[in-house]
C-alpha cells in the first residue's frame, strides 16, 4: 500500500489576524505550492527526515543560512506530534486501529516562514494519510481543530484556526470564529464561497523577509489577554472587514473589495512594528494600482488587480525587489 496525500499553501484574503481572537476571515487555497506526504506499510514505524531536518553543514555560514530559511526545526517534529495526536484522538473516540506499521516521509515546496501556512500543510497532509491508512473518517469541520491542537498543545506554537480550515476545505472559505461557537463546539462556522466570485488576485512573496508566526503573534496575544482596548478594537475591525468582503462577493461586487484589503493592512501597520522590506513590498504593489496586504505573518502579500497589464506591471515592479509574483491556482486542474 502506497498512499500520497497533499495539502496546499494558502492566503488570508481579509480579516487576519483576527482568526485566533474570535474574529472572522476569508482565505483561499494556493495550489501552486503544496506539502506532500508519502506513507507505505513497513515492519517498523519510521518517520524519514527531509532535507530540512539535516544537521550536517559545509560551513558555519551554511548553517546560519539554513536556520534563516527553515528555522531551528524541520518537519520531523510536526509529523511525530501529528501521529501522537492522531493516536490519542482515535483512542478517545474508541476508533479501532489495526496493528500494521508504516514509513512516513514528506516534501514541501511551500515557501517557508512567509505566512503561507507551510507547517500546517505538512500536518494536514499527514492527518489525511493516517486517516486513509487506518480507514478512519474525521468530519471536515473537526479536522482543522485537530490539526491546530498539534501545534498549540503538542508543540507550543501559537496559531489560529484559519490556515487549517482553508487547508481542510480548500477553495475559498468565509470563517466566523465567534466566541460562542468556539467555546461550545471547538470550531467555528465555515461557509464555502464560489471562487469565481473573486476578482483577479495575485500573491507575491520573498523568503528574505520571513519573520515567522511564532514571533509575530506573541506581543499581540499578551495585549489581547490583558484586554488592551486598541487590540480588542482592531480585532473587531478586522472581523468587520471580512464580513463586508463576504457580503460584497455574494452580491457579485468583487471588483470593489480592493480598498477593504488596503484598510486591513493599514490597520495592521498602525499596530505593529513592521520591517521596511515588508512595507516596501506592499507599497510597490499599491504604486502599480493594485491593493495589497499580508497573506499571513509577513513576507508574502495578497491583493487584487484590474487586468493583465496591471499584473505585468506588478511583476516588473516587484521582481527587482527579489519578490516573486504569481496568479494563485485556487481550483483543481480540470
Amino acid at each position: 500500500m502506497l498512499l500520497t496525500t497533499k495539502a496546499y499553501a494558502r492566503a488570508g484574503l481579509v480579516g487576519n489576524p483576527s482568526d485566533g481572537y474570535f474574529g472572522k476571515t476569508i482565505s483561499f487555497i494556493i495550489r501552486n505550492y503544496c506539502a506532500e506526504i508519502t506513507l507505505y506499510e513497513t515492519p517498523e514505524l519510521k518517520i524519514e527526515p527531509n532535507q530540512r531536518d539535516h544537521s550536517v553543514f559545509g560551513s558555519i555560514e551554511e548553517l546560519a543560512r539554513d536556520v534563516r530559511q527553515h528555522g531551528y526545526y524541520g518537519g520531523i517534529r510536526l509529523l511525530k506530534a501529528s501521529v501522537k495526536r492522531f493516536f490519542e484522538y482515535c483512542r478517545k473516540e474508541n476508533l479501532p486501529l489495526h496493528g500494521r506499521n508504516f514509513t512516513l516521509r514528506y516534501t514541501s515546496n511551500i515557501p517557508p516562514q512567509v505566512g503561507m501556512a507551510g507547517s500546517s500543510a505538512i500536518i494536514t497532509a499527514c492527518w489525511r494519510a493516517l486517516m486513509q491508512f487506518y480507514q478512519v473518517e474525521i468530519p471536515t469541520y473537526l479536522l482543522p481543530s485537530l490539526v491546530l491542537s498539534v501545534e498549540n498543545d503538542e508543540l507550543g506554537i501559537p496559531a489560529g484556526l484559519q490556515d487549517r480550515v482553508i487547508q481542510a476545505y480548500e477553495g475559498v472559505v468565509f470563517m466566523d470564529f465567534n466566541r460562542a461557537s468556539i467555546e461550545k463546539r471547538g470550531y467555528g462556522i465555515y461557509e464555502e464561497l464560489d471562487p469565481s466570485l473573486l476578482p483577479p488576485v495575485f500573491v507575491a512573496y520573498t523568503t528574505k523577509l520571513s519573520e515567522g508566526t511564532e514571533v509575530f503573534h506573541n506581543d499581540i496575544r499578551g495585549r489581547w489577554n490583558r484586554g488592551d482596548r486598541e487590540i480588542v478594537s482592531a480585532m473587531y475591525q478586522w472581523a468587520n472587514l471580512a464580513q463586508r468582503v463576504r457580503d460584497m462577493l455574494l452580491e457579485k461586487r468583487g471588483h470593489e473589495i480592493g480598498p477593504l484589503l488596503n484598510e486591513n493592512f493599514d490597520l495592521r501597520r498602525r499596530l505593529y512594528k513592521l520591517s521596511q522590506g515588508n512595507i516596501d513590498m506592499v507599497e510597490a504593489a499599491r504604486d502599480c494600482g493594485a491593493s495589497a496586504k499580508f497573506t499571513g505573518s509577513g513576507g508574502a502579500i495578497v491583493g487584487t488587480y484590474a487586468d493583465e497589464a496591471m499584473f505585468q506591471k506588478l511583476k516588473a515592479c516587484l521582481e527587482p525587489l527579489s519578490v516573486a509574483v504569481i496568479k494563485p491556482q485556487i481550483l483543481p486542474e480540470s
